[in-house]
């Protein structure tokens, strides 16, 4: 056996990363998730949107969902040819935030490719209750 056969499928495997990193991909969506002070920052790389109609950023049992779509759509018209290309995809992410997040004070902005998610941690006060251990 020749060692090209051997290594075909570990060639293919390690395309398909690439593949899924180009810009029309869609796979997932990069992001990077940080505590500044009083503040949860989730910060998402998503180039190429309408942030007015391609988000839509909620809140659901201490879960705040971020989806985006994104429909691109290309035509190249010559004298003797045509080609149209389309390109669909959506991303959809999850993060746990802190008990007692109120919707109304998270804040969103977009620029330059990158979603921005600011969602402020409220004051938990905490205390400590001591636990009796039962004797049997």
């Amino acid at each position: 056996m020749n060692d090209v056969a051997l290594r075909e499928p570990f060639t293919l495997l390690d395309w398909v990363p690439r593949f899924l990193d180009t810009d029309w991909g869609m796979s997932h969506m990069r992001v990077e998730e940080y505590r500044e002070g009083d503040t949860l920052v989730v910060k998402a790389e998503i180039p190429g949107i309408d942030p007015d109609k391609d988000v839509k950023i909620s809140l659901s049992e201490g879960r705040l969902r971020v989806r985006a779509e994104r429909q691109q759509e290309s035509e190249h018209k010559e004298k003797d040819s045509y080609r149209s290309e389309f390109h669909y995809g959506s991303y959809t992410r999850d993060f746990a935030v802190p008990v007692g997040v109120n919707q109304q004070d998270i804040k969103a902005s977009y620029k330059d490719g990158v979603l921005t998610i600011r969602v402020p941690i409220p004051n938990a006060q905490t205390h400590s209750v001591t636990i009796p251990v039962a004797h049997e």
